[in-house]
């Protein structure tokens, strides 16, 4: 904290006085545009680490003899460690910033995803998602807490929409080329090139991501436009995380809708990247070359979902709106359309299929918005760890829906009975949203301790 608040008070000591007759009218900088697109490079690569196993998963079954009901289970081994480590990942963020603690761990599961490749067993793929959970833990909660450090309020939106579009992005861009890859150069590739990519991204994110304070780039005036609308440029609210602090925000409601919110969207985000390309191949019975190309338009529906959302509530706000009503809408519209996928049942086209599964994947990238709301709520101070007891709902859905699918595929032959479920837990989110979550606005903790 200190570090902070000298930090800040030598640019004020070394600015150059000017003439009493002299406007100064310096334009702010705009490094937090920079820094956010370190952020959402890095989401891409998260969530390229996430699903590889995916796309591969059809040619990795077949040479080493997994079934699905296994297969859902390596698609879960991921959130397993995931979510435990979440809460302790969102502390250490809080602790040590984002630019330490997220390049440490881009760098550590990079290599984990690296590893994969040489994977000879079902037991050494658990192994190795376990680790690559555990490791991925901190990544979110250190992009939302240099969103709500960089960005004012009537920009967090829309730059929230921007990160978290990484995880659709990034299977959008590459899916196709992955999937060529694997049935060029075999499965393994689709690792070792993954891996290697992150372990150097880490470094250049090491080399370049500073927060407000630190950084040599940005100046007065940019730091001024953050403070002035809400941001924290610098860490001086932090304080000292006691796990009594994570039980008193399970008293508030905001964090409960959220929570249920998160695990009811992220049931169709887990389809998506787990399930989908089996699906297209074996239940739709589309060809490789078509499944390629199918694949991608879920992800730039949920990609323009993401952004409409995120760009809509920040133009709500600075209209006059609410920044509860501007927060909620999205999520309530999406959750609500994201019961849709159902239909997809319903249909011999292909075509029409994938028309739905873009629209309800769409819907979920409205939905995903919920990350803006969490900053909203969020205590100074412990952005990472609310946003990792957040992520919590999130990722169950993560451990339950592809064991969920996966045993219903293995049982009754056919994803039917998975789109039914992804459907009502959209409606359980739906009102999660409009019922339980009541106002959007930032928590204050009985008497938190501040760091020393």
């Amino acid at each position: 904290m200190n570090q902070s608040i000298s930090a800040l008070s030598e640019r004020e000591s070394h600015a150059t006085v000017a003439p009493a007759n002299v406007v100064q009218r310096t334009r702010p900088t705009h490094v937090r545009f920079f820094m956010l697109a370190l952020v959402l490079l890095a989401t891409i690569i998260n969530y390229l680490d996430r699903t590889n196993l995916s796309v591969v998963a059809p040619f990795m079954s077949k040479e080493l003899g997994i079934d699905k009901f296994h297969m859902g289970l390596l698609f879960s081994a991921f959130a397993w460690t995931y979510a435990i480590a979440l809460i302790p990942g969102g502390v250490v963020v809080d602790k040590f910033g984002s630019r330490v603690v997220y390049g440490v761990s881009l760098i550590l599961w990079s290599i984990a995803t690296f590893m994969q490749g040489s994977a000879r067993s079902f037991a050494s793929l658990l192994g190795l998602r376990l680790v690559i959970g555990t490791c991925e833990a901190p990544a979110f909660p250190a992009n939302a807490r240099a969103v709500t450090m960089w960005f004012p309020q009537n920009e967090r939106g829309m730059a929230t929409g921007i990160y978290v579009m990484g995880q659709y992005l990034g299977t959008a861009l590459f899916s196709a080329l992955l999937l060529w890859m694997t049935t060029v150069f075999g499965w393994h590739a689709v690792f070792y090139v993954s891996g290697a990519v992150g372990v150097v991204f880490g470094l250049i994110w090491f080399a370049l991501y500073r927060d407000p304070a630190q950084s040599k780039l940005v100046n007065e005036e940019e730091l001024r436009l953050i403070s002035d609308g809400g941001g924290l440029a610098t860490s001086a609210d932090a304080v000292k995380f006691k796990w009594s602090h994570a039980l008193q925000l399970l008293r508030y409601r905001q964090i409960w809708a959220l929570c249920i919110g998160k695990f009811a969207s992220s049931s169709a985000l887990y389809f998506f990247l787990t399930w989908f390309p089996t699906y297209l191949l074996e239940d739709r019975h589309i060809t490789i070359l078509k499944t390629g190309f199918f694949s991608i338009l879920p992800f730039v529906g949920a990609t323009i979902g993401i952004l409409l959302g995120g760009w809509g509530a920040d133009k709500l706000i600075r209209r006059g709106a609410s920044v509860s009503f501007a927060r909620k809408f999205p999520l309530i519209a999406g959750s609500l359309l994201g019961s849709t996928i159902v239909l997809a049942n319903f249909t011999d086209s292909d075509a029409l299929c994938i028309a739905i599964l873009t629209g309800a994947f769409f819907a979920q990238g409205l939905s995903a918005t919920s990350w803006a709301a969490m900053s909203e709520v969020a205590p100074k101070g412990l952005i990472g760890v609310t946003a990792g007891l957040t992520s919590v709902g999130a990722n169950l859905a993560g451990i339950v829906t592809p064991i969920v699918i996966g045993y219903i595929v293995r049982e009754t032959g056919s994803f039917a009975w998975g789109l039914g479920f992804i459907s009502i837990l959209s409606l359980i989110g739906t009102c999660s949203y409009a019922f339980l979550m009541g106002p959007v606005s930032r928590i204050v903790l009985d008497h938190p301790a501040k760091a020393g």
